[in-house]
């Protein structure tokens, strides 16, 4: 692009200088000529008052002297009854030519060797036709011509030249941006997806570097989100692999038990060696959209059904409220429950057997609240457990539990906060924004707007049946 640029450039501008130089330079020869037999006509008519006034030889080469161009200057004087004609300097221009200027009476011009002669006809008194001949040179015909076409030629060159130097800065301008364009496409071609390409050059090239980088960072989302589906799908494995390791801690002694204990645990570090490599970027996670959603208070209900078996075996106390009337909430059914299996789970995974916990649930005018608390020895950092990817630094902990928690109450434009329960342990808060706005805060106080009625505290005192 850049060399086709360059070669229309220099075509288009020696066109344009040839087109004006040569007419100009014909312009100026003849403007030169034109010159030259003016300065001939001006001596030609100096002499002319004298032959009006008298035809003495002596007086009219004294005349022509003065004129300085006895040289160049010649008078031809016909003399009448038979005399012969008087004939002053020097002659160039053949008889012919002059003869026939004298029968015209118009001045002419006519090529001699070297140059040319214009013949300028002059009356005399006596009413015959005398001719002056002024002798033009060839040399200052063109006096000055050679000069200007080199001007010429000097300033069409510089002409070429700065087109040319011109449309090269403009190739380079054009080319650049194209260049990185494609160098960015290879590089995400081969897997590297931090390529990104610079927003300059022409308007069409900008916008090609614009949608390049939204298409980039789609890329890039579009794998984070597949990463991010694996991780959290395979986190969803953790509950039926507590299940599982709790109902094989009771199967005893044996051959057969051991192995079965091996093998969850296995399959544990499996499932957690898949969600430590899948976790990389941070997913966008969308609102469920209108009439979407399902009832908190039946999916509270039905997990904690799940969850009140191995809470038997392991003698954990346990307490649900808030599920006595339905909830709707702008949450998946399989999201929520998801949610709530994580953070159940982390209740039996961190928390030593015989550890109570309660769900309460919440109803406001425009957000639920789930509270999920237990009487373990509590989190010490909440903000580095909130941390995606961090986990607690346990066997089996991979910090993704909470986040999915977060993520979900995020996506309604809630929010996930970790305290202190009254049970003595820990207690999560999870914020599920109705209407999308941002949740009102007070602290760690949280009011329904307009009617200023409490919905939910920290610090609210609860007790276990």
């Amino acid at each position: 692009m850049r060399w086709a640029l360059v070669k229309v450039c220099l075509a288009v501008t020696t066109m344009v200088v040839v087109a004006f130089a040569i007419p100009l330079g014909l312009v100026i020869k003849e403007m030169a000529r034109d010159r030259a037999f003016s300065n001939a006509e001006r001596q030609a008519a100096a002499v002319a008052p004298a032959l009006s006034i008298t035809t003495d030889r002596d007086q009219l080469e004294r005349v022509v002297a003065s004129a300085g161009s006895d040289s160049g200057m010649a008078v031809h004087i016909p003399v009448g009854g038979g005399q012969r004609a008087v004939d002053i300097g020097r002659q160039r221009a053949a008889a012919d030519d002059i003869a026939t200027v004298r029968r015209l009476g118009r001045a002419s011009t006519t090529e001699v060797p070297g140059g040319s002669t214009l013949l300028q006809p002059v009356a005399l008194s006596s009413g015959e036709i005398a001719v002056v001949e002024v002798y033009v040179p060839e040399s200052e015909v063109s006096n000055g011509v050679a000069t200007a076409w080199a001007v010429l030629a000097g300033v069409g060159i510089a002409l070429v030249v700065g087109s040319v130097a011109v449309a090269d800065r403009l190739g380079v301008r054009m080319v650049q941006p194209a260049r990185k364009l494609v160098e960015g496409a290879h590089e995400l071609g081969e897997g590297k997806l931090g390529a990104r390409v610079p927003e300059e050059g022409p308007n069409e090239l900008r916008l090609a570097a614009v949608a390049f980088n939204s298409m980039a960072d789609q890329v890039v989302q579009l794998l984070a989100n597949e990463r991010e589906l694996a991780a959290d799908l395979s986190h969803r494995l953790r509950t039926p692999l507590t299940v599982l390791r709790l109902n094989a801690a009771s199967l005893g002694d044996g051959p057969a038990a051991e192995q079965t204990r091996a093998a969850v645990a296995q399959l544990e570090r499996e499932v957690d060696t898949i969600i430590r490599t899948a976790r990389e970027a941070k997913p966008q996670t969308a609102a469920a959209g209108p009439g979407a959603g399902c009832d908190a208070a039946e999916v509270v209900r039905e997990r904690m059904g799940f969850w009140s078996a191995l809470a038997e075996d392991e003698g954990r106390k346990w307490r649900v409220a808030g599920t006595e009337r339905p909830v709707r909430i702008p949450v998946a059914r399989a999201d929520l429950a998801a949610a709530l299996d994580a953070l159940l789970g982390n209740v039996f995974r961190h928390t030593p057997e015989g550890t109570a916990f309660a769900v309460d649930v919440h109803n406001g005018e425009d957000a639920v609240i789930v509270l999920v608390s237990d009487a373990g020895p509590g989190i010490r950092d909440p903000e580095a457990a909130m941390a995606r990817g961090r986990g607690s630094g346990s066997t089996g902990s991979t910090g993704l539990g909470l986040d999915i928690v977060r993520r979900l109450a995020e996506a309604t434009g809630g929010d996930v906060r970790i305290g202190s329960s009254v049970l003595g342990g820990t207690e999560v808060r999870v914020w599920i924004q109705l209407d999308g706005r941002e949740p009102v805060r007070r602290g760690h106080r949280v009011r329904r707007r307009r009617t200023g009625r409490l919905v939910s505290t920290f610090n609210r005192p609860r007790s276990l049946p």
